[in-house]
């Protein structure tokens, strides 16, 4: 594909660095440094304005998607506004735009296209709702939605003390509508079998059913019956939404917000939420606001520094689970490392649905895991598909992939080997990033 990025800054690098090896890619970015960095791959690089109209009609030729992902949601919007009218093949060019401010868009994903807009993207809503998903789970740092939300992800850690260390897979009896896809170990990768013992630490990928993956929660949750309570470190976009989602919940909240006028807004719009105006890095303000007596501190200011100094700071003070926003990716890894319970990245959002667009058709979402070690993808069958007309034990599945789950005519099921997938299923795939291409081709 040919495919035209617009901002090379954390999103636009890491887009470009996944997609260089297999496509053509073209970035343009005002920045100096910026174009700098992205020269280190091997693609075009223009310094100059994305949005500027000259610019994309040199660019838009055969093009197959156009990626605005500046630090500007005005900018965004208008190269792909600007791209539809330049472009000589509207229907092949394909048009997403990366979109922060709530005026705009009021959903993590969106579709705009009468205004040249195929999909818009807001990062920051997106991470809240994931947020929102896992916070009163005690063990939980990662969710997804698949099929419409017929399927559910969730991502466990194992405690020290938890009662599952030492059991085999097969003795946590889960319902016929769940299934382990994976665990993650140290630095290595498992796809388990039941037989495989749980050990401190692990990290369990569990796929399913909404309604089973309840009870997989009860394993990892703590049945105290009282309001959880939460403690919101930065009270931006994703502070704000996250506070709006949660405020109706079983949640006991409290927004720590520096600048005062922010702070007057929130308090204004979210009615039952505690808002302090304050320093979330401040030590006695943490103390006196009983930051040891909380569930969960979630740390989501603007910065990386300082979230990661917050968690720690709450974690260190009595937190019982500290989650902290990394925008840049390298760090994901590293706050986990020090002791966050869980790293989570705005920027992750907006790389998967562009992903999503250019793996090739078929492919409904991709996200990925763990640091992008493995992939969870779903996919919609088609007449060709080579996985289709066959009992799954005959087809020639990769090591490092499994079929978790398929929704056949809106039923949900875990597929054994007799399982026969048709025409139009939709199916979830967990796969290592490394054989992600020969599964793939089972389904074109």
């Amino acid at each position: 594909m040919k495919i035209v990025i617009i901002g090379a800054g954390e999103v636009g690098y890491h887009i470009a660095k996944a997609l260089h090896h297999s496509n053509d890619i073209i970035i343009i970015d005002q920045s100096e440094e910026a174009c700098h960095r992205a020269d280190e791959l091997d693609v075009q690089v223009i310094q100059g304005n994305g949005a500027n109209v000259s610019i994309l009609s040199k660019t838009l030729d055969n093009a197959d998607l156009l990626a605005a992902v500046t630090g500007s949601d005005e900018v965004n919007i208008v190269a792909c506004m600007a791209s539809k009218l330049v472009a000589k093949d509207k229907e092949r060019l394909k048009t997403v735009a990366r979109v922060s401010n709530p005026d705009y868009i009021d959903k993590p994903v969106a579709k705009r296209t009468k205004i040249g807009i195929d999909t818009m993207i807001c990062p920051e809503l997106t991470l809240a709702s994931e947020i929102a998903e896992i916070l009163s789970i005690p063990y939980a740092i990662g969710a997804e939605y698949f099929a419409e939300g017929k399927v559910e992800m969730m991502e466990f850690a194992v405690s020290d003390s938890s009662e599952l260390v030492g059991k085999e897979l097969q003795e946590l009896n889960l319902a016929n509508c769940c299934i382990v896809s994976a665990l993650f170990r140290d630095s290595d990768v498992i796809i388990p079998h039941g037989k495989d013992t749980i050990q401190k630490n692990d990290h369990i990928v569990v796929i399913g059913k909404p309604a089973s993956i309840k009870e997989v929660r009860d394993m990892f949750g703590e049945k105290t019956g009282k309001r959880s309570k939460v403690m919101i470190i930065g009270g931006g976009i994703v502070g704000f939404y996250l506070a709006r989602v949660i405020s109706n919940g079983e949640f006991d909240i409290k927004v720590i917000e520096a600048d005062r006028e922010r702070s007057e807004h929130i308090a204004e719009e979210l009615h039952g939420v505690l808002v302090l105006n304050g320093d979330g890095t401040d030590i006695n303000l943490l103390k006196e606001e009983g930051v040891a007596d909380m569930d969960v501190v979630i740390a989501v200011t603007n910065s990386d520094e300082k979230n990661l100094l917050c968690a720690l700071l709450a974690k260190h003070l009595g937190g019982k689970k500290v989650i902290a926003r990394a925008d840049r990716s390298d760090y994901v890894s590293l706050f986990e490392m020090v002791g966050v319970d869980s790293a989570v990245s705005p920027r992750q959002a907006t790389v998967s649905e562009i992903l999503k667009l250019t793996f090739g058709k078929g492919i409904e979402s991709v996200t990925t895991i763990e640091g992008e070690k493995a992939e969870i993808i779903e996919y919609t069958t088609s007449r060709k598909s080579k996985i289709v007309g066959k009992p799954l034990k005959n087809v020639k599945f990769p090591p490092g992939a499994i079929v978790s789950m398929v929704v056949h005519k809106g039923n949900t099921v875990v597929p054994r080997g007799e399982y026969v997938i048709e025409e139009g299923d939709r199916v979830v795939v967990f796969a290592l990033q490394s054989v992600h291409n020969e599964v793939e081709s089972l389904f074109k």
